[in-house]
């Protein structure tokens, strides 16, 4: 080591020299990062395309896409039957629920106790080995924490020590605490089995739950979400953009979801409502009336009209407004779209394509401020942000939600003087926070807060990328020819290996094992359309969560698992209900694909945080160097 190297670090050493002030302690802390680095890879779960199917979404990552599951398969083997296995899953994904369910029919409930613990504490163990004990220790619920350590580290294969860990248990079932360990251990198993969930966007409009998803991942250990265009409306929704507001209000009205905005938001349509039946209620609206899948056949004939009427009315309110934002800005090139939408149209009942009256210039100001001031949505767009970007790159794969903007050729497509491909999506992300920031100037953050409707319909949109968003069309044309949606030469070319090479070139990625991963255009599985493109690298993990796809998907959703040993795919069948699995142990039925496996099992060090260590080890290694050669002084901790 050169003098000069640390000299130039010196700065920096002195500042590393607060958290580690003597040799033994810099040097405890290389062992401990030489160690990590030789832990097996933690396991990486994605997940695209929710559409506020939250029951399917928690019980994934209760089961771990079936990585529990296969895990106690393992540990058990034939030692128990198959149902007791299932018992077992069942405990581990609903412990709550089945605790009481045991309790109700069990005659020994002590016998069953030991036994279950004992069970659990092997699951706990397994799924915990890959993992540093510190990292375990900060998973662990406060109040069981040291219990369940000891546990975890301790056996009854040890004659020494069986009557330590059997006394633990006894003490545990004999002070009336059993219910609350079992859960808690039952938690730990849970967040173990999960390292780090990936999300590539789509978790809002269709399915009734968006709300609990993003409340469910408001407490999850460790996540991140590469945005979707339905995200993306509602954070333009949120941001003020009355084109967005009306977008949602319609979605939801189409898949008759009034759930997430009046119970999970607090955001009232009752003015809406008001307003439609003032202007509307003569009209039978049948090309309006909700979608049956989103679960209108719950509703009575006299809601389902009502919400026909509502319909048509944000319709009328969307296309005025999208009209007037599309003559804002030219540079869109959707001047097209400005046409359609203010011309009168034969087809169309009541539609002369005028501009808002004064009525409904008091309606959108009503439905604005209600979701300009719903404190909940504005903290779940909040979470959105901070765990959100355009795009991720992570451990050699690539991740974002639906196309990079192509040319016929397959080079980078420029976007509106934003750039191509890396610095495209970098500056849509800074215009996206842009509309948030109060310091940004009034011209600019209008422009931005417009710039939402460009993501979710425009045709140059990389959360988009088709040549229409065919809505006005499908309400008002009968010709479906004119329905046409022209997908982006992403599309056509995505399973072009060389295509897709030079697209991870862009983003710097250069691992040998490099991968694409999107979602956004449902995979048709039961046609025999392969998720697996480019001869392996890109994967497509859209499978149709959303109920309103399992039709044309035939499946009902992926999980894309990369461990320690390789990638899996993982293909669900629709989730039955919470009930079913308590009751009956009833799982989502999952297929497993191996998609490319690794020569070596992968360790930390064979990831991005191995990176990450070996760095904080050099410093480490020149901040020793410093002390031996007395450059800084070693500080007694006071």
């Amino acid at each position: 080591m050169k003098r000069n190297e640390i000299k130039t670090d010196l700065r920096y050493l002195q500042l590393l020299a607060h958290s580690f002030p003597t040799v033994a302690e810099a040097s405890t802390e290389i062992i401990n990062l030489q160690a990590i680095l030789n832990l097996p890879k933690g396991t990486e779960h994605f997940l695209a395309d929710l559409h506020g199917e939250y029951k399917a979404f928690q019980h994934v990552l209760k089961n771990a896409s079936g990585n529990i599951k296969r895990k106690v398969n393992d540990i058990f083997g034939n030692t128990l039957r198959e149902s007791e296995k299932r018992e077992l899953c069942t405990l581990i994904y609903y412990p709550e629920q089945k605790i009481q369910l045991v309790k109700a029919t069990e005659e020994d409930i002590v016998d069953w106790y030991h036994i279950t613990i004992h069970q659990l504490v092997l699951v706990c163990r397994n799924v915990s080995s890959k993992y540093t004990r510190s990292k375990v220790r900060k998973a662990l619920p406060q109040d069981f924490s040291y219990i369940i350590e000891e546990l975890l580290h301790e056996s009854t294969d040890d004659a020494n020590k069986a009557a330590y860990v059997n006394v633990i248990i006894d003490t545990i079932i004999s002070t009336g605490r059993a219910d609350d360990f079992i859960i808690a251990i039952c938690n730990v198993i849970q967040r173990l089995a999960i390292d780090q969930l990936h999300i590539l966007g789509d978790i809002y409009d269709r399915g009734t739950g968006a709300h609990i998803i993003l409340d469910t991942l408001a407490q999850y250990h460790k996540w991140d979400i590469t945005w979707g265009n339905h995200d993306m409306l509602w954070i333009g929704a949120a941001a003020g953009n009355d084109a967005c507001i009306c977008n949602v209000i319609r979605l939801c009205l189409r898949y008759a979801n009034l759930r997430t905005l009046e119970d999970g938001y607090g955001i009232s349509i009752l003015p809406l409502a008001t307003f439609a039946m003032e202007h509307y209620g003569d009209d039978p609206c049948k090309q309006f009336l909700p979608k049956t899948s989103g679960g209108s056949a719950q509703l009575d004939e006299k809601t389902q009209l009502l919400m026909a009427r509502m319909h048509k009315a944000v319709v009328v309110l969307q296309f005025k407004i999208e009209a007037q934002i599309y003559h804002r800005h030219p540079e869109w090139k959707m001047q097209d779209r400005e046409k359609l939408y203010s011309t009168p149209c034969n087809d169309c009942d009541k539609w002369d394509g005028s501009p808002l009256t004064d009525e409904e210039r008091e309606l959108m100001k009503k439905l604005h401020h209600s979701f300009r001031v719903s404190e909940k949505l504005q903290s779940h767009i909040k979470l959105l942000l901070s765990h959100g970007s355009m795009y991720n790159i992570c451990n050699g794969n690539l991740l974002f939600h639906a196309a990079i903007p192509l040319n016929e050729d397959g080079s980078l497509k420029s976007v509106m003087q934003m750039g191509s491909g890396r610095e495209l999506l970098e500056n849509i992300e800074t215009t996206i926070r842009s509309a948030f920031q109060s310091d940004t100037e009034r011209t600019e953050r209008q422009n931005a807060i417009d710039f939402f409707l460009y993501l979710w319909c425009g045709p140059d949109s990389p959360l988009f990328d088709k040549s229409k968003m065919a809505t006005f069309e499908r309400y008002y044309l009968s010709d479906k020819a004119t329905w046409h949606e022209e997908k982006g030469n992403y599309f056509s070319l995505r399973d072009d290996k060389t295509v897709v090479e030079h697209i991870l070139d862009e983003f710097g990625i250069t691992d040998p094992n490099r991968h694409i991963i999107n979602g956004h255009v449902p995979v048709h599985a039961a046609e025999g359309e392969n998720p697996i493109k480019a001869e392996g690298r890109l994967m497509v993990i859209d499978g149709g969560f959303s109920q309103a796809y399992h039709k044309t998907t035939g499946i009902a959703g992926y999980t894309l698992v990369y461990h320690s040993r390789g990638f899996e795919l993982v293909q669900h069948e629709p989730f039955l209900s919470v009930t079913d699995a308590i009751r009956r142990g009833t799982d989502i039925k999952s297929t497993h694909q191996i998609v490319e496996m690794a020569n070596h099992r992968m360790l930390v060090a064979d990831t991005d945080k191995g990176m990450a260590l070996r760095k904080q080890i050099r410093d480490l290694e020149h901040l020793l160097y410093a002390y031996r050669h007395g450059y800084i002084k070693e500080k007694e901790r006071k």
